[in-house]
């Protein structure tokens, strides 16, 4: 590790329409989204990678709908409590959720209790574990989109965004330095700017290749100790 980096504190997690950065690796998502009345059933699942933005879409779906969202393994108590005609958004779906809850919350959004039902995962839906043979079927029926893994375009964009926003000097060549070495997610992208701009303002230096450099090997060395 650089003696050389500031504090390391976590980085804060802003899911503002203001960060989401479009492109064409989640277009199509963007438009089903805002479409989200138009859903078949008022039902639709997001789906794709770690890192590729399905919370951050998600939640600004959720603000903009005014829609309860509801933790997966909270969704029976979540629906009892919930009153018709509020949206619903439940994350991680593919990691565990009450079946018979989910079954229940897709059938409310179908018979127009729930305007719209919002489901994410990282897995496509006829992979989500399901045991009840009801709830198989609606998960085959169920539309879903799907978010793409950042393509360079993308991740050119998010990384520049996120110095602009800071306000930290670039070099030319940082950016194509790190596309071929970095994480391919938005995720990885805001951790290393953070990380990047840390080690900057400590070296009182523009971010250039040599910062790029070491935050990079920083997190190789760290994640090698996990």
């Amino acid at each position: 590790m650089t003696g050389q980096m500031a504090l390391n504190l976590p980085v804060r997690v802003d899911f503002s329409v203001d960060t989401f950065v479009e492109g064409r690796a989640n277009a199509e998502a963007v438009a089903a989204l805002a479409r989200w009345r138009d859903w078949p059933r008022a039902a639709l699942a997001l789906v794709g990678p770690a890192g590729a933005g399905k919370s951050h879409l998600a939640a600004i779906w959720a603000r903009d709908v005014k829609a309860k969202t509801i933790a997966a393994a909270e969704l029976e108590t979540g629906l009892a409590s919930l009153p018709s005609g509020h949206c619903v958004l439940v994350e991680d779906v593919d990691r565990g959720v009450p079946e018979a809850a989910l079954f229940h919350a897709i059938n409310r959004a179908a018979e127009g209790e729930i305007p719209g039902l919002l489901l994410t995962g990282r897995k496509p839906t006829v992979l989500w574990p399901a045991n009840l043979p009801d709830l198989v079927s609606r998960l085959r029926a169920l539309p879903h989109v799907e978010l793409h893994e950042p393509d360079d375009e993308l991740l050119t964009r998010v990384l520049l965004k996120q110095f602009h926003d800071r306000g930290a000097p670039l070099r030319p060549g940082v950016i194509d330095y790190l596309l071929p070495r970095m994480d391919r997610s938005v995720a990885a992208a805001r951790q290393l700017v953070d990380q990047m701009d840390k080690l900057a303002l400590a070296r009182q230096t523009p971010v250039t290749r040599n910062v790029a450099r070491a935050v990079l090997e920083d997190l190789v060395e760290d994640g090698d100790s996990e």
